[in-house]
């Protein structure tokens, strides 16, 4: 009885694992920048860069947004801008479904020059320094 018990159990289980197990895997890590600051997508969960991070490419990637190549190169990453951990650079999906979610959750205030910089309390904006107005 207990092993029917078991099997019942997992095959309702099973299902919701495996979904989320497909999510996970098609989210990317990466860091990115995200209202001004450097972000560490992993795991499906996204938290502040507290260190320098080295991609597979050589690129090196600071907590401060700079990005120096192996060639010695500099970059500056803008909101949105995302690095996958291969030092590819892109447009970061990642970012803009929490951006999403957020919005929906907790974002009040937002730029009025920039809606895509939104803040859960009264703030300027990191792009233009225009107070950020409720929403």
């Amino acid at each position: 009885m207990l092993l029917t018990v078991l099997i019942t159990t997992t095959a309702c289980v099973l299902p919701n694992a495996l979904n989320a197990q497909t999510e996970v895997k098609s989210m990317k890590e990466c860091c990115m920048m995200k209202d001004g600051k450097m972000m560490h997508y992993k795991n499906g969960k996204t938290v502040p860069m507290k260190m320098n991070k080295t991609m597979a490419n050589g690129t090196k990637c600071m907590t401060n947004g700079e990005c120096v190549m192996k060639n010695g190169d500099k970059m500056m990453m803008k909101d949105g801008d995302c690095m996958d951990m291969k030092g590819n650079m892109n447009k970061c999906e990642t970012m803009q479904k929490t951006s999403q979610s957020d919005k929906v959750t907790s974002t009040k205030y937002a730029c009025s020059m920039h809606p895509e910089v939104t803040s859960d309390k009264p703030g300027k904006c990191s792009k233009c320094g225009m107070d950020l107005s409720k929403k």
